[in-house]
């Protein structure tokens, strides 16, 4: 029998949140409490994007209980308040990111993944004031360094312009595999963070295994330095370069089907969850 390939370290995959009542059904074991989803659903998958804090404020011993549920190397994503990105001028979201950044989220020690600023899909790129924005987020809490990514809606960030800034704060853009959202996988920082949304009820796995496949094969040349060939881009492919963490999240699209589209890509990658 073929060996399969060891799992590289530096691929996540995974899915947003992990209270859904579907799941109950196709995901989570018959009769599983409630309070014991986070802890089963960490030791399927080894990354989880939280959406909760783009909409409530979570205290520290939250954070907390999170980190201690979880195995040791499995990694949450955080989506920031929307406080932070909902607004006319970005320039002034000061207050608010001290806010989020400042909330707890330091208490996830190792297991803290990148933050998300998730922008709304009527925000235009204005050059000056995204600087003023990308220049207030901090690149530490409490010690621990901190990986921002920028979720941007808006076709107008589709630009050089915007490439350039993004790279010059080392922030990552998320590569969005939709037909709602500006979809471009130019790379902007040293990691790949990639949100795949067309998962389909009809298909038990979300992804038709040769989409499973390809996406498998994509993670793998992001994670050694190289950029899928065959992705929209605003500018030229670059050279290969250094190896990369990757973050790959299932989110929306046939919410239902997520964990088994998460799950399918892991063990195309040779993933072998702890056991529970």
């Amino acid at each position: 029998m073929k060996k399969s390939t060891p799992f590289p370290l530096g691929i996540r995959a995974g899915i947003g949140g992990w209270t859904y009542e579907p799941w109950r059904k196709n995901f989570y074991p018959p009769g599983l409490p409630q309070s014991k989803e986070l802890g089963y659903a960490s030791r399927q998958l080894n990354a989880i994007e939280v959406n909760g804090t783009y909409y409530s404020t979570f205290k520290p011993p939250t954070f907390a209980k999170w980190r201690d549920e979880t195995p040791a190397d499995f990694v949450f994503s955080l989506k920031a308040s929307r406080f932070t990105t909902n607004r006319r001028v970005l320039a002034e979201a000061g207050e608010s990111i001290e806010r989020f950044t400042g909330s707890g989220i330091s208490e996830l020690g190792d297991k803290l993944g990148p933050l998300v600023w998730q922008f709304m899909p009527t925000k235009v790129f204005d050059a000056e004031d995204f600087e003023a924005f990308l220049a207030l987020l901090p690149r530490k809490v409490d010690g621990l360094a901190l990986r921002h990514v920028l979720d941007v809606r808006h076709a107008s960030f589709m630009a050089a312009d915007y490439l350039k800034l993004a790279r010059k704060y080392k922030c990552a853009t998320v590569f969005c595999d939709s037909n709602d959202y500006p979809s471009f996988a130019d790379l902007t920082a040293d990691f790949v963070y990639a949100r795949l949304m067309r998962s389909q009820a009809r298909l038990s796995s979300g992804y038709a295994p040769k989409a499973l496949d390809i996406w498998a094969q994509a993670a793998r040349t992001w994670a050694d330095g190289g950029e899928p060939a065959d992705l929209p881009r605003v500018e030229a492919k670059a050279k290969a370069g250094q190896p990369r963490d990757v973050f790959m999240f299932f989110i929306n699209g046939a919410k239902e089907r997520a964990p088994a589209a998460a799950m399918g890509l892991l063990q195309r990658l040779g993933f072998q969850p702890p056991s529970a």
